[in-house]
């Protein structure tokens, strides 16, 4: 590559993360201009349901030795009503060069889609990671679940209320591990207009939170923030977590000082890696216990 071309591309990229610091999504700049980790795309637009947005992509590792890899589904954020498995990509493949095959779907967002719809979708991709895994390396009995802020909501409430894989066929006990970064797991009461928009229908409000769902059979979990998130307070990963523990439940609880909102996503791609440890940590606690 030329200079200019080297040139050309920092610039991009610097102007990629610019606009992801200013908001989640579109990522699409970013997506396409940074760069990612050594991955094999498996699979692209695979539907996993009727609906348009019902589709997800596969990212396997590039090498896998004599056993099958854990398979681990990751959900984007963006407010429940924006995101597209494109733009994290870069999430997918760093997740398969950890030695995942890394499901990443898209779900139905507001207004098409309120509470719980997103939930009984990325149950349905769930099922979809059970019944294909195999087909690109991957072990469905051992199945770990990953999401950013509202994303983290998503696998938290997946993995933590059986009800929504039991409905789509998925034994819960397949789940081995939750990861959940910057996620709001217990925002009672509704005073933010997006929760307000999104849950506000629900008959049933404390079996919106995560943190409800809470038992001494759920999954050990990965949770972290970052200490200078305005979007999603600490708040609701400290309260997770202390739930999680008074129950029993393994937890580790990350806090990165001087990371944001859109930062602890940031963190996973290769090129801000170095501001915070996220990836390496969330990898490895989800291999422990995923095996």
């Amino acid at each position: 590559m030329s200079q200019t071309g080297r040139v050309t591309r920092r610039v991009s990229l610097t102007a990629a993360a610019a606009a992801l610091a200013s908001a989640c999504a579109p990522l699409s700049m970013f997506a396409t201009f940074t760069p990612k980790d050594p991955a094999m795309r498996s699979a692209r637009n695979v539907a996993y349901g009727p609906q348009a947005r019902q589709r997800l992509d596969v990212y396997a590792p590039r090498r896998i030795g004599g056993q099958a890899a854990p398979v681990a589904v990751f959900f984007y954020g963006g407010s429940w009503d924006t995101g597209r498995r494109q733009d994290y990509n870069w999430v997918g493949q760093a997740l398969a060069s950890r030695g995942f095959v890394t499901v990443v779907p898209d779900y139905g967002l507001y207004p098409a889609v309120r509470y719980p719809g997103f939930l009984e979708d990325g149950a349905r991709a769930v099922r979809w990671a059970q019944d294909h895994a195999a087909e690109y390396g991957g072990d469905p009995s051992r199945i770990v679940l990953a999401g950013h802020s509202a994303g983290a909501y998503n696998a938290a409430m997946i993995a933590l209320d059986p009800r929504y894989l039991t409905a789509a066929g998925v034994d819960p006990r397949h789940v081995k591990a939750l990861a959940g970064l910057s996620g709001p797991y217990d925002f009672l009461p509704l005073t933010d207009p997006i929760a307000q928009r999104t849950f506000g229908e629900a008959e049933d409000l404390a079996a919106t939170q995560p943190t409800t769902f809470v038992t001494p059979a759920s999954p050990p979990a990965f949770l972290a923030t970052g200490d200078d998130d305005t979007m999603v307070y600490p708040k609701n990963t400290v309260k997770l977590a202390a739930k999680l523990r008074a129950a029993g439940v393994e937890v580790r609880e990350e806090h990165y000082p001087g990371i944001d909102h859109v930062r602890m996503v940031l963190a996973l791609s290769r090129p801000f890696r170095g501001r915070a440890p996220v990836l390496q940590q969330m990898s490895e606690f989800l291999h422990a216990h995923a095996g």
